[in-house]
């Protein structure tokens, strides 16, 4: 558990967005706590993105007693970008980590995300998590292969993965970017058009815990086409701006 002093400012804000992950609430959270425990002091903000499985009723038990969990609830499903620019405009660390709530994403690694974000000072943007192997069916995998070829290609983003929840940010970089449905699959390639540096660490993958996947065929591919192009569209009508102290 996270014991924050009054007296210190946060060190990290950890966004987890959740839909229907009930019977994940608790063994991530107390995952989340063995993995930051030298992260203190850090705050847990769940964002119960319109669940009806009584992920909110989960959450409410975890929150009792703990001021370094906060737990924001949209009254509908709005998507993985809605709930993590919730939780971001809600923070109140500006170093933030955002990780998925189906168990799949390891804190482990969350330690290591923040240190890389740190030791790239203010010119790094992003920390993206790269998974090493995907835990997965072959239909899923083939779906994110395709979609993560077509995004490279037409983006050119340096990444070979975007999919992975497990990403550290300053809040005033995702708070300076354009918002839009589907957002979250684009970070590396929109913070690299507000001129930050992106790095990448290897992540490893897990199988997910209870409930099922949020996304199909349609999802993952389709719908992704018509974000790429309005990206796409972004970062050709970007000029960096240099403006020299004198």
């Amino acid at each position: 558990m996270a014991t924050a002093r009054k007296d210190l400012p946060l060190r990290l804000s950890i966004i987890i967005p959740m839909r229907d992950e009930a019977e994940n609430a608790y063994p991530l959270i107390e995952e989340v706590d063995r993995a930051c425990g030298e992260l203190c002091p850090f705050e847990i903000i769940c964002v119960d993105d319109g669940s009806a499985d009584g992920t909110d009723e989960r959450l409410a038990e975890l929150r009792a007693g703990r001021a370094d969990i906060r737990v924001l609830r949209h009254a509908f499903n709005y998507g993985q970008s809605a709930a993590i620019r919730s939780g971001v405009r809600a923070a109140r660390a500006r170093v933030i980590v955002t990780l998925d709530g189906d168990l799949q994403n390891d804190p482990a690694f969350i330690p290591q995300l923040v240190a890389a974000l740190e030791e790239g000072g203010d010119s790094t943007g992003l920390v993206a998590g790269q998974r090493s192997r995907r835990e997965d069916t072959w239909l899923k995998n083939l779906q994110s292969n395709i979609a993560n070829r077509i995004r490279r290609h037409i983006l050119d983003d340096g990444t070979l993965d975007t999919g992975c929840g497990l990403k550290a940010f300053r809040r005033e970089v995702f708070l300076a970017l354009p918002y839009f449905d589907g957002l979250h699959r684009f970070l590396p390639a929109l913070v690299r058009r507000e001129g930050y540096d992106v790095a990448f660490l290897e992540v490893t993958d897990r199988p997910r815990g209870a409930g099922r996947s949020k996304y199909g065929l349609f999802d993952r591919l389709w719908v992704g086409i018509f974000d790429l192009a309005g990206v796409w569209w972004l970062l050709h009508r970007c000029h960096q701006q240099k403006v020299l102290q004198v």
